[in-house]
């Protein structure tokens, strides 16, 4: 089976050596997507209607930061469209990685409801192998594989334990969506059980979860612990995920914590009036060196993490 090279990432306009990227990465985004079960269309992110702006904050992140990767989590169920992505991609100059896998129950496309845990390996293996549909594009992470509350529905175990042969399979990493930050102790003991090294796994929205003790014991296995909804402020204050983090840091692992906004709905967009992408960079981080975080950190959390993730490779330090 074609692994990718441990120091190489697939993204949708191609392959990539891990040492090229040099400035941070956004591990869990969305540039477009439509999670809109209502008809309400606010839970979307459309290519036709919002890919300018979101080319147009990738860009001017890329000057103003040196933004050099964004992991594009959007899966089967989501919306997903590879070709918007490697379009977004090269008119921004930022690479980017595209997923596959399935969300939570309520997201799920047919054939999750008729095949078994086998037939659904083999349909992400596909997807990763040959790429997705017809355009050719390889995924590069499996995610963002969901579930909610704090023990997976059956339908959710399934994908679970499909997504994770399938990354065991193909060498490829694997994110979770953890509805509100619950289940990811389920989530990473399902996954573990299928062979997957915790090292491979980063579970998803711990931000929304204000339980130190949960976080140093995911770190603690040695899967990845994503703060990626900075910024959502009716989900969670940043004050709390600043207080989070800082705790997972002190306890000696800062080598697990993952940053990123999540931006999901066109709402979110700066130039609608939201966070943006760039809040991160713009407001995050400054809070954090505030409260003492040096550039060394700042690099392991924003670039060196991500891509260790990503590759199961350690990168220099900048």
């Amino acid at each position: 089976m074609n692994h990718p090279s441990p120091r190489t990432l697939r993204t949708v306009t191609g392959e990539l050596a891990a040492d090229t990227v040099r400035g941070p990465a956004l591990p869990h985004e969305h540039l477009v997507l439509d999670l809109d079960r209502n008809g309400g269309g606010a839970a979307v992110l459309d290519a036709e209607r919002h890919a300018a702006a979101v080319t147009g904050e990738l860009s001017g992140l890329r000057q103003r930061f040196g933004l050099s990767l964004v992991v594009e989590l959007t899966c089967r169920g989501m919306g997903r469209d590879v070709r918007a992505l490697a379009r977004i991609s090269r008119e921004a100059d930022v690479p980017v990685v595209a997923a596959t896998g399935w969300y939570y129950e309520p997201f799920h496309t047919p054939e999750v409801d008729t095949a078994g845990v086998e037939q659904l390996t083999a349909t992400l293996v596909r997807e990763i192998e040959d790429g997705i549909g017809s355009t050719g594009i390889r995924p590069g992470v499996l995610g963002e594989i969901g579930s909610h509350g704090d023990v997976p529905t059956a339908s959710e175990a399934k994908v679970l334990r499909a997504a994770g042969r399938a990354a065991l399979a193909t060498g490829l990493s694997l994110v979770t969506h953890a509805q509100l930050g619950r289940g990811g102790l389920a989530q990473l003991e399902l996954l573990t059980g299928e062979g997957l090294p915790a090292e491979r796994i980063c579970v998803g929205h711990q931000d929304l979860l204000d339980d130190p003790g949960v976080h140093r014991e995911l770190a603690g296995r040695g899967a990845y612990v994503a703060f990626d909804t900075v910024g959502k402020e009716s989900y969670q204050s940043d004050r709390t995920r600043l207080r989070l983090l800082s705790a997972l840091v002190e306890a000696g692992h800062g080598d697990r914590a993952l940053l990123s906004c999540d931006i999901s709905r066109h709402g979110y967009l700066r130039g609608e009036g939201g966070q943006g992408y760039g809040h991160l960079f713009e407001d995050f981080l400054p809070g954090f060196r505030a409260a003492g975080a040096d550039d060394d950190l700042i690099d392991l959390l924003t670039r060196r993490n991500p891509l260790r993730l990503l590759t199961g490779a350690n990168v220099e330090e900048n």
